[in-house]
C-alpha cells in the first residue's frame, strides 16, 4: 500500500507538536519550559560546552541560544565563564540540577504517555526508523 509522503511528513509533524506541546505545559509546573529543559539538559550532558556546541545540540540558532542561555542565568540556573579564546563555556548551578532532575520526570512522565499505545516492539522499530531518517544528509546542497 503507498503511502502519501505529505501525510507522513504531517502524521510525523502532529505527534511531535502532540509531545511537545503536552512536555510545555507540564514543565511549566516546575518553573520551566520545554527550550529551557533541554538547554540544561545539553549542558549537563557537556559541561563546558560552547554555546556554538550547546545551540547544534538543542536545533538552535546561536543567537537564540545565546539569549536562552541569557535567561538561564538571570534565573540562577546556569553559569557562564571564559574559556579559551572567545569561548564563553556554561554549566548547571545547583538550582539548574534540580530543575533538571525534576523536569526528567516530567519527561518520563509524558512521554510514557505519548508512546503508552506501542509495544516494545513498536518502540525499537520506531527508534530504529528515525535514526535511519536522521543519519541521511540534509539535501540542502550545503
Amino acid at each position: 500500500m503507498a503511502v502519501d509522503l505529505q501525510t507522513l511528513g504531517k502524521a510525523v509533524k502532529a505527534a511531535q507538536y502532540r509531545q511537545h506541546r503536552t512536555l510545555d505545559t507540564r514543565l511549566a509546573s516546575i518553573g520551566s519550559t520545554l527550550a529551557q529543559w533541554d538547554a540544561l539538559r545539553a549542558i549537563d550532558n557537556a559541561p563546558g560546552a560552547s554555546a556554538r556546541e550547546l545551540a547544534a545540540t538543542t536545533f538552535q540558532s546561536e543567537q537564540a541560544f545565546g539569549t536562552l542561555a541569557g535567561r538561564l542565568v538571570t534565573q540562577g540556573l546556569v553559569d557562564r565563564s571564559k574559556g579559551h579564546g572567545r569561548r564563553i563555556e556554561h554549566r548547571l548551578t545547583a538550582e539548574g540540577k534540580r530543575i533538571l532532575r525534576a523536569g526528567h520526570e516530567v519527561a518520563d512522565s509524558v512521554l510514557a504517555e505519548c508512546f503508552e499505545g506501542l509495544t516494545a516492539a513498536d518502540r525499537v522499530s520506531l527508534l530504529g526508523l528515525l535514526h535511519k531518517l536522521a543519519a541521511r544528509p540534509d539535501g540542502d546542497g550545503g
